[in-house]
């Protein structure tokens, strides 16, 4: 049994700056790449922006010469679909666009989607999520808009708690965000930008950089650097929620 690769993604999904860091994801499956694409945190946006996300995540991925298919999780009753869970458990590389981090995060919490997804990491596989995609991957959620509050995710990300679209959140309200504590560490990710785990560190892909709170300090890693976290995991037995 292999890890994959988790990409924790700040925000800028499917559009052009984020290119380079999704070419990059691409070449860390091995074999012919075959992503699948799921708007399901945008769900409760309403009739047709699930819809845009996935043609605009299928247009992405083929300019990037893969092949990708959308697939319309879209509630719980879905994620224990047999066929949605095995449309999904035939790729190797899956995508979670952003929206609500909560709903997606209920979505998801311990179905058979999930468990397929888990298995795809576990083959060496690619789990990319952005913005609310990111989030739940984590140990921790922000309940949004309470930063003060935090609620279990799911884990594929031990001992993290992400911040997505940091580059973008006014200082105020950084103010009364949660810090690390002896649980989790806090990791704000710009946008354009990806945290990435594989083979046993983390490191940075991207224009923009990722900040780790380290108590009342932050250090600020750009493209390439390796980011001193806890390790991502050599298997996800322990993450399923």
């Amino acid at each position: 049994m292999s890890s994959g690769t988790i990409a924790l993604v700040g925000s800028g999904e499917y559009l052009a700056p984020i290119q380079p860091v999704d070419k990059k994801l691409l070449a860390h499956v091995g074999g012919e790449p075959y992503v699948v694409v799921l708007p399901t945190a945008s769900a409760p946006d309403g009739e047709g922006v699930p819809e845009r996300w996935t043609r605009m995540g299928v247009a992405h991925f083929s300019q990037l010469g893969a092949r990708v298919e959308p697939v319309m999780l879209l509630d719980r009753e879905d994620a224990e679909n047999p066929a949605i869970v095995e449309a999904i458990a035939q790729a190797n590389f899956v995508y979670f666009s952003g929206g609500k981090p909560r709903y997606l995060l209920e979505t998801l919490q311990g179905t058979a989607a999930w468990r397929a997804i888990l298995n795809i990491y576990n083959s060496g596989g690619v789990v990319a999520g952005c913005s609310a995609g990111a989030m739940v991957m984590g140990a921790a959620i922000v309940d949004f808009p309470k930063f003060w509050h935090t609620i279990p995710a799911l884990n594929l990300a031990p001992g993290l708690m992400i911040i997505p679209h940091f580059d973008e959140i006014p200082p105020v309200m950084l103010a009364s965000l949660k810090h690390t504590d002896r649980h989790t560490t806090t990791v704000g990710v710009d946008g354009s930008t990806a945290l990435v785990g594989r083979e046993g560190r983390w490191i940075v892909y991207g224009s923009g950089g990722v900040t780790v709170f380290e108590g009342k300090n932050r250090v600020r890693y750009t493209e390439g650097q390796t980011v001193r976290l806890p390790l991502p995991p050599l298997s996800t037995e322990r993450s399923e929620r």
